[in-house]
């Protein structure tokens, strides 16, 4: 549970003949159209696969691929980084085009000391695993994509768990996946069984519902990492008085709906609320407006005001 005080935000001056929004400084790992990044956790060091493996493995699940950088040591193994162009996934820019890319890096030293206590504390759903993965794993694969953030949001969210999947593939001995954009955790085996499917793999494998106490206060909030990167709003919830599960599960489920639906919620516009028993309630209308975020990294959130529950200031 993360616990933090609430401060007011100071309002920032720009400089003379200056013109900037918060994209301008907002966290490089959740910036819209950002680079996907995750950390394949393992308690063994691993070689990297062959060429011919990797190509066959990549091409099962993101469709035709090239390698895009020159092998340095054998025809059959890169021991350096691994870059491969997908094909059939293009990237379409405003005076070019071409196609996306996807990367990982040889197996190399883990530091679970960079991962502070507060993101540590919204591992909620590999929460009576994480000690024991981060004390054990002292490994890890990186991995990233590159130009997806000129894709739609659907098609890169199912790109990227196809990637992930792939990666899965390729390499069996991870015990779990750490998203480097939203903090969470999840054991590989989640992914390897397949637990969810289509775009439901995006909203449980990478964004990360949070959930804070509001320091000297019984104000909660609960907030959403992953949808920005998509090029979509994250959610938040500000509220006192109602069980934090209810508002963690309605979190997901506009989540997937804003990305099912390419965000077709507007500023003012209302979604179904929650009655007394956590459930869905078509005569409870909660009202969406857009917003900064409350809780770091700041980036534009819809927030989600809820009705009797509502806190702060409206």
């Amino acid at each position: 549970m993360g616990l933090f005080k609430k401060k007011k935000q100071p309002e920032r001056t720009p400089e003379p003949g200056e013109k900037k929004s918060l994209l301008d400084e907002i966290d490089p790992t959740v910036r819209p159209g950002g680079v996907f990044m995750v950390q394949l956790l393992m308690k063994e060091k691993c070689e990297m696969p062959g060429i011919e493996q990797m190509t066959q493995v990549l091409e099962r699940h993101i469709g035709k691929v090239e390698a895009a950088k020159p092998l340095k040591e054998t025809a059959d193994t890169m021991k350096d980084i691994a870059l491969f162009a997908a094909m059939e996934h293009i990237a379409k820019f405003r005076d070019s085009q071409g196609p996306v890319q996807v990367s990982f890096m040889p197996c190399d030293t883990f530091h679970p000391e960079n991962i502070d206590e507060m993101k540590r504390s919204q591992m909620w759903d590999c929460l009576q695993d994480r000690d024991r993965i981060l004390s054990e794993c002292k490994y890890c694969i990186f991995a990233n994509d590159m130009l997806t953030g000129a894709l739609d949001p659907l098609e890169r969210a199912d790109f990227d768990m196809d990637y992930l999947e792939a990666l899965l593939e390729l390499f069996p001995t991870c015990e779990a996946v750490y998203s480097l954009n939203t903090g969470k955790l999840i054991l590989a085996d989640t992914v390897r069984n397949g637990t969810y499917t289509g775009l439901d793999r995006y909203i449980h494998y990478i964004v990360n519902a949070r959930f804070f106490n509001i320091q000297d206060t019984n104000d909660s909030i609960v907030d959403t990492l992953g949808l920005t990167l998509l090029c979509l709003e994250d959610l938040q919830y500000h509220f006192h008085s109602m069980d934090p599960n209810w508002v963690v599960r309605h979190a997901y489920s506009i989540a997937s709906y804003c990305l099912e639906n390419r965000r077709p919620i507007k500023d003012g516009d209302t979604v179904d609320g929650v009655d007394g028993q956590g459930n869905l309630d078509q005569s409870i209308q909660w009202k969406c407006r857009f917003e900064d975020a409350i809780v770091k990294p700041g980036r534009p959130v819809l927030d989600i005001h809820t009705g009797q529950y509502a806190a702060g200031g409206r």
